[in-house]
């Protein structure tokens, strides 16, 4: 068999177990739909770090990813996966994430450089659900931009959170551009928390890793 078919199939039942274990946190120990959809947020994203060990040409990410946005368009319209849609607002988060992990791939491909997909995939996966539950657990300087309410707290937590990642890839990165990495990361913690707070309505899972790809572009890595 095919590694790159034998790969994805391994990734497609492991997200299949991911979908069944949000299910069985939702229907059996009751955990509200918000929880349970970071949780499959951030799981997906750090699965998706095996794409480039795993995968060697983005038709292999697109087949996963486009299978997947089609699951997703369908169980939402029949009502199924509520550990993912049952919530009580508009998304197309869960849609747009597919399609930002297989536009970041291309990238990847096209560049070489491996930190043009995990940095931008780690951000939105991890910072942005960090954000939410910080700014739920504490609510503290509430603010309101084109309809997407957020928390001082929460995005300070996807600020440090940002940072933090961007610092650590970049130094491990043999990627090198016109800025030193230290002051790479404060930007691109910034921007991205930015785009964080301005994106309502999911489009954060397409506006986190853009804005992401664009300062990496702008600076030469």
């Amino acid at each position: 068999m095919d590694q790159n078919l034998l790969h994805a199939t391994y990734l497609a039942l492991a997200y299949g177990a991911l979908f069944g274990a949000a299910e069985w946190l939702y229907h059996v120990r009751k955990l509200a739909a918000e929880f349970t959809r970071k949780v499959v947020h951030s799981i997906t994203g750090l699965l998706t770090l095996l794409f480039p060990i795993l995968l060697d040409s983005h038709w292999w990410v697109l087949t996963l990813c486009g299978s997947f946005a089609a699951l997703l368009l369908l169980t939402q319209k029949k009502g199924w996966l509520p550990s993912i849609h049952a919530i009580d607002r508009i998304s197309r988060g869960s849609i747009l994430y597919p399609a930002i992990v297989y536009g970041c791939f291309w990238v990847f491909e096209q560049s070489d450089e491996v930190i043009h997909f995990y940095l931008p995939i780690l951000i939105m996966a991890l910072c942005d659900p960090l954000a939410a539950l910080v700014g739920k657990r504490w609510p503290l300087g509430r603010y309101q931009l084109f309809q997407s309410p957020k928390t001082i707290a929460g995005s300070v937590a996807f600020w440090a959170t940002a940072f933090a990642l961007s610092w650590a890839l970049l130094q491990s990165s043999t990627a090198s551009g016109v800025i030193p990495h230290s002051l790479l990361a404060l930007f691109l913690a910034t921007v991205t928390t930015l785009a964080e707070g301005v994106s309502g309505r999911g489009y954060d899972n397409f506006t986190i890793p853009t804005v992401a790809l664009l300062v990496l572009w702008l600076f030469g890595y």
